[in-house]
């Protein structure tokens, strides 16, 4: 039960994140869309890492503390915090490595067209 309602999560923050980008004129190819998704991906990693890191100085009792299979559960926490943070907004990584990765393949396609002639 736990696993479905984890899916219809994942699921819910997609059409979420989909919809915020369509309403902006973002996806409007699959490309786009797989695009967006990339830079998400990457800026999640990127999140992730961060809080990682952050989570290695934490020690003390309770959930955070430095006994026994804490270290797993740092680090779910951790990945769970990048991809809510990358799902929401993020820091703006993600918008960045959209508009880069758009630009590569409007110039791989132009410079195709250019080339078949």
């Amino acid at each position: 039960m736990a696993s479905s309602a984890h899916a219809i999560h994942l699921a819910d923050a997609s059409r979420a994140r989909s919809a915020a980008f369509a309403a902006a004129g973002a996806l409007k190819t699959p490309q786009a869309a797989k695009a967006m998704n990339a830079a998400q991906d990457f800026e999640s990693v990127f999140l992730n890492s961060m809080f990682g890191q952050m989570f290695t100085s934490v020690g003390g009792e309770g959930p955070f503390g430095g006994k026994g299979a804490t270290g797993v559960w740092r680090s779910f926490l951790a990945e769970q915090f990048a991809r809510n943070f990358a799902e929401n907004g993020g820091i703006g990584i993600a918008r960045q490595v959209y508009g880069t990765l758009l630009a590569q393949q409007e110039s791989a396609a132009h410079a195709g067209a250019q080339h078949t002639r």
